[in-house]
């Protein structure tokens, strides 16, 4: 090889890539919240979940957005795994359009005649419209146009290179020769973390000459078999929900390389009676894309039946860290690059905090003996949280987000400090509890408990509509009431019926217990704007709730 062709290769390898990079990003956020609403309405059967999978991933050539969107709706409570599953069969399929592209168009079309004009009106879009819809349309259309400039130079490269590359090192028909190739194409993936500019890599050269339709096909199925590394180095360290549906990823991925490596002579003698008896002449990139395929279908048929117990068994596992309350929810790194599942994300971790805190805050309020190593040990769950929320709100802010979402997003942070604000006063008030006890001054005390059980009331409302603020009345209410409250204390400790060290303890902690009651009036208001923003993005929610919600694990 010399280097003018290895330089060939490399550029080729390069445009394939960063096409495929700029058809995701561009598709993201061009089609994220269509997207979003076809993914909710079309998994609803198994079947659609299947078809919709492959059909999604077929067009944006983007099996990762798709996957990462699978996620989030998991992570949101708006797609049961058992759907989920179906999507993931789907996507493994729509990944096989790869080869198609490489087969029918790549190899046997004038390639530039198409990608020249496809980058450079895509580029005139995205310079003129700017972030906007279209533009990302724009970016969407240059990265498809760079797609196939990258098929053509790798056509080019191993049609120069014919049998320069030896491949009779590891050739051969025994078992570990194969098992070499599979080997081959599973390090080809994994070196260039993209299953597609693996397989553009081993129908071309097939096409080319480099490589025989044979040992081409074991590639195939080992390039099949490396995204499961590419999946589980995705979700190292992400939810409970994006593992299980990595697993099932990476299981679908193992078992249909199992099966596609113990049939492969059959399905290739296969293809040739029936090329023989049929007269057809297909090319090595058509023989090979159809056994891509034929082998995703077949470990689709194998599965389908499965589906359920995989899922009883998926549920059953990464459970510790569902346990562990300081760890996010629905927060999932692979998530930030999406904004509007990012946001729909964060929104519900949010509510979760909101709730964990106000829990908090009513067991803190409610009884003179709270456990106050049981509130430190919530607040360090409750920071843990708000820690994670911000590491999330940060990935956000690095990508490029919608005009509208940017100045949103500010209010998830300002909500994240009210809930930490409401977790440090529950600890302060745990703790005043403790020291004070009851005040045991008949109607004085009784008034004081009357007023902690307002706020406690307050505090419950919220658990049923956390993104309602208080309304007008209630807050005055409350203030008066405070207000009348500390009169009457500092009445009782100028008559000398309350001493004047209880009487400020008493007043502080009655001052927190107000504080803690506006904290969580403003959390709920500031929600309000994140809810506000996603209904204006019509959520997968409300698409849900116009049909069937989401199936029931079984």
């Amino acid at each position: 090889m010399t280097l003018s062709m290895f330089g060939s290769l490399l550029g080729g390898i390069g445009l394939f890539i960063l096409g495929m990079r700029l058809m995701t990003d561009g598709f993201k956020y061009a089609a994220g919240r269509a997207l979003r609403d076809i993914l909710a309405r079309s998994t609803r059967t198994p079947l659609r979940g299947i078809l919709s999978g492959a059909l999604i991933t077929a067009m944006v050539q983007a099996s990762a957005m798709v996957t990462v969107a699978t996620i989030g709706f998991v992570n949101a409570g708006l797609m049961s795994l058992r759907q989920a599953l179906t999507l993931v069969y789907g996507t493994n399929i729509g990944t096989t359009m790869t080869g198609w592209l490489v087969a029918a168009v790549g190899l046997d079309f004038n390639i530039q005649a198409l990608a020249l004009p496809a980058i450079g009106i895509g580029m005139v879009l995205r310079v003129l419209r700017g972030e906007g819809r279209a533009g990302r349309l724009g970016e969407a259309l240059a990265g498809f146009g760079l797609f196939f400039s990258g098929l053509d130079v790798l056509k080019n490269a191993f049609g120069a290179l014919g049998q320069g590359l030896e491949f009779s090192a590891i050739a051969g028909d025994g078992l570990l020769a194969v098992a070499a190739f599979v080997g081959a194409g599973f390090l080809l993936t994994v070196l260039l973390q993209s299953s597609s500019a693996a397989l553009a890599i081993v129908l071309t050269s097939a096409a080319g000459g480099v490589v025989g339709v044979a040992d081409a096909a074991a590639m195939v199925i080992g390039a099949n078999v490396g995204t499961t590394l590419t999946a589980l180095m995705v979700v190292l360290g992400a939810t409970a929900n994006a593992k299980r549906v990595a697993a099932a990823h990476i299981a679908f991925n193992l078992i249909t390389g199992v099966v596609a490596f113990a049939v492969l002579p059959l399905i290739l003698a296969l293809f040739a009676t029936a090329q023989s008896r049929l007269g057809l002449g297909l090319g090595p990139a058509t023989e090979l894309a159809l056994f891509h395929t034929a082998f995703n279908v077949l470990g689709v048929l194998l599965l389908w039946p499965w589906t359920g117990r995989l899922v009883k068994f998926l549920n059953t596992r990464f459970v510790r860290g569902e346990k562990d309350q300081g760890q996010p929810k629905y927060l999932d790194r692979t998530l930030a690059a999406t904004p509007v599942l990012a946001l729909q994300a964060l929104s519900r971790e949010l509510a979760r905090l909101g709730a964990m805190v106000r829990a908090m805050a009513r067991e803190a309020i409610s009884s003179e003996q709270v456990a106050t190593q049981n509130l430190e040990e919530e607040r360090a769950a409750a920071d843990h949280l708000i820690e994670a929320i911000g590491e999330f709100s940060n990935r956000m802010q690095q990508n490029n987000l919608p005009p509208l979402l940017a100045d949103v997003l500010p209010d998830a942070l300002r909500v994240s400090r009210y809930h930490n604000e409401m977790a440090e006063l529950a600890v302060l008030i745990g703790q005043a509890q403790q020291r004070l006890g009851d005040l045991g001054q008949g109607e004085l005390g009784a008034e004081i408990g009357a007023f902690k059980g307002r706020v406690v009331g307050l505090l419950t409302a919220f658990d049923h509509r956390p993104d309602e603020g208080l309304e007008a009345d209630a807050m005055r209410e409350l203030q008066e009431a405070y207000q009348g409250l500390k009169s009457r204390l500092l009445r009782a400790g100028a008559e000398g019926r309350v001493a004047v060290r209880r009487l400020v303890e008493e007043l502080d902690n009655l001052s927190n217990i107000r504080r803690l009651a506006e904290q969580a009036d403003k959390a709920a208001r500031y929600l309000r704007n994140l809810h506000d923003y996603m209904k204006d993005e019509k959520p997968a929610t409300e698409v849900l709730k116009e049909g069937e919600g989401p199936s029931q694990e079984s």
